[in-house]
């Protein structure tokens, strides 16, 4: 398992190694035992998994409120998908700044979002699945979300046309309707 630190600290991009033969190849997405070796010690009580029929699917941008915010580990077993991190925490010198990475079926990778950061993604092509573990349970009155054309956050999503999107993320507020219930730690 290789693993690269991006442009916004926290977030990480997990490469777990393929192993190959005639018959296919073999992943080891995840292991506690190395993962904190490596510094990462999360333990994971959810897993998700979603499938989005259209190419042009965006969902987020996602969050969960404390005391049941959510740290999310994100990959993509069908398919292409554009994932995007935001730093949502109050007092981050990268507040609203984002990341994306591409993850697909084929390169296995997978996004670290810690808790704090908004999360979504867009599907790249039809028929995409998307699994991810989250740190804590799903607590329907701690789901929150920012829009995912925020202007103050300006992600640059992939495609020409419109994204096709559930009645909570068209309706949800921009990040400047929103107080976050996030503060960045120094230490972080």
């Amino acid at each position: 398992m290789q693993v690269f630190e991006t442009e916004l600290s926290g977030v990480l991009l997990l490469e777990p190694k393929r192993f190959g033969d005639d018959r296919g190849w073999f992943s080891e997405s995840w292991n506690a035992q190395v993962m904190a070796g490596l510094g990462i010690e999360t333990d994971w009580v959810q897993d998700n998994h979603s499938y989005s029929a259209d190419a042009g699917t965006l969902r987020g941008l996602h969050y969960q409120t404390p005391p049941h915010a959510q740290d999310k580990l994100v990959r993509c077993t069908r398919g292409a998908i554009y994932d995007v991190a935001v730093d949502f925490r109050k007092g981050s010198p990268t507040f609203l700044h984002w990341i994306a990475r591409e993850l697909t079926a084929e390169n296995g990778h997978q996004l670290l979002v810690p808790r704090g950061f908004l999360h979504g993604f867009q599907t790249l092509v039809p028929d995409c699945e998307v699994q991810y573990k989250c740190s804590d349970f799903y607590a329907p009155d701690c789901d929150a979300a920012v829009r995912w054309d925020d202007p103050a956050i300006a992600i640059d999503w992939p495609g020409s046309g419109e994204p096709v999107l559930s009645g909570k993320d068209t309706a949800a507020p921009l990040s400047g309707d929103v107080k976050s219930p996030f503060e960045w730690d120094q230490k972080q």
